[in-house]
C-alpha cells in the first residue's frame, strides 16, 4: 500500500508568514508523513475565499487560517462544516487570552504587523550591516555592532548573523584563520557581545570536504584534513576561554536554534 497523502490548507489574509511558521514548527513533528501543503495568500475578499473554497473541495483536507475580517472567516467556516473538514484559527486562543488580559476585544487590521514602523526599518539597517560586517569586513566598524560571532571556517557564521539581523540585531563575524591574529582594536570593545561558535571536528571536515567538491575548489587538503580540522578547532577554543567568551556548539543546531540561544546571551547581558 502507498503512504497516504493528507492535504493541508494554509489560509491568510495577508503574506502566510504567521501560520506558514506554525506548520511548519508543528509538521516537524511528523515528518515520516507526507503532507501536500496548498498556500492561499492574501484572501481579502468574498471571490478570494470562494476560490480557497474550490480548493479545498478539489483536495479534502485540514484547514488552518489567519482571518480577522469576521464575513469572510464565517464564510470558510461554514463551507468547512459543510464538507465535513476541521477547521482551526491559529490566532483565536492568543487573541482570547489577550481580551481577557486587556478587558477588552482587539482591532481587526488586516497585515498591521507588516506595517513599515521603526521596527521595520532598523531590520532593514541591520541587514546592511551584517552584509557590509560579514566575514571579517571592516572589522573597524564591528566596534559598533550588538553582537560578533568568531570561530572557524563552515561554522554557520554568515547565516546566523542574517538571522539576527532579521531580529534587528547588528551582527558581524570574523573568521579564525590559522596564522593571522585577530585585532586588538575590535576585541578590547566592550559594546559587542562575543560569541565563538564551534563544531565537532568530524562534522566540520565533512562539510568542507563536500564544499571543496561542490566548489571543485583547489584549496590546501589541510582545509579538509581532519587532524587540521582537529587543531583549528581546538586552537578556537582556546581563544574563546583566554577572552571569556561564551561558546556554542552548532554541529546539532540549526541556524535558528543557535540565534536564538545568542539572543538569550544578548538579552540576559542586558538584564544586568
Amino acid at each position: 500500500m502507498p503512504d497516504q497523502i493528507y492535504d493541508l490548507h494554509l489560509v491568510s489574509d495577508s503574506s502566510g508568514e504567521t501560520v506558514s511558521g506554525i506548520a511548519r514548527a508543528c509538521l516537524v513533528q511528523y515528518d515520516e508523513e507526507t503532507v501536500n501543503e496548498h498556500f492561499w495568500w492574501l484572501v481579502r475578499t468574498a471571490g478570494q475565499i470562494n476560490r480557497v473554497i474550490d480548493g479545498i473541495k478539489a483536495a479534502p483536507g485540514l484547514v488552518v487560517f489567519t482571518l480577522l475580517d469576521p464575513l469572510i472567516r464565517s464564510h470558510l467556516e461554514q463551507a468547512c462544516r459543510e464538507l465535513g473538514v476541521p477547521c482551526v484559527s491559529t490566532l483565536d486562543p492568543v487573541m482570547d487570552a489577550l481580551a481577557k488580559m486587556f478587558n477588552r476585544e482587539g482591532g481587526h487590521e488586516i497585515g498591521r504587523q507588516h506595517n513599515l514602523d521603526e521596527e521595520y526599518f532598523d531590520r532593514i539597517e541591520a541587514m546592511h550591516y551584517a552584509m557590509a560586517h560579514d566575514d571579517g569586513q571592516s572589522l573597524g566598524g564591528l566596534t559598533a555592532a550588538d553582537i560578533v560571532l568568531i570561530g572557524v571556517s563552515r561554522t554557520s557564521k554568515t547565516p546566523t548573523c542574517m538571522y539576527l539581523a532579521n531580529r534587528g540585531l547588528r551582527a558581524g563575524n570574523i573568521p579564525l584563520v590559522p596564522g593571522i591574529e585577530l585585532p586588538d582594536s575590535v576585541l578590547e570593545s566592550d559594546k559587542p557581545l562575543f560569541v565563538g561558535l564551534t563544531r565537532e571536528p568530524k562534522s566540520l571536515t565533512d562539510i568542507r570536504q563536500s564544499r571543496l567538491r561542490l566548489m571543485n575548489e583547489g584549496r590546501d587538503m589541510d582545509y579538509a584534513d581532519v587532524e587540521f580540522v582537529k587543531e583549528e578547532v581546538a586552537s578556537s577554543r582556546r581563544l574563546f576561554r583566554k577572552h571569556g567568551w561564551p561558546v556554542i556548539d552548532v554541529t546539532r543546531k540549526s541556524i535558528e536554534e543557535t540565534a536564538a540561544s545568542i539572543i538569550q546571551l544578548y538579552n540576559e547581558r542586558h538584564a544586568l
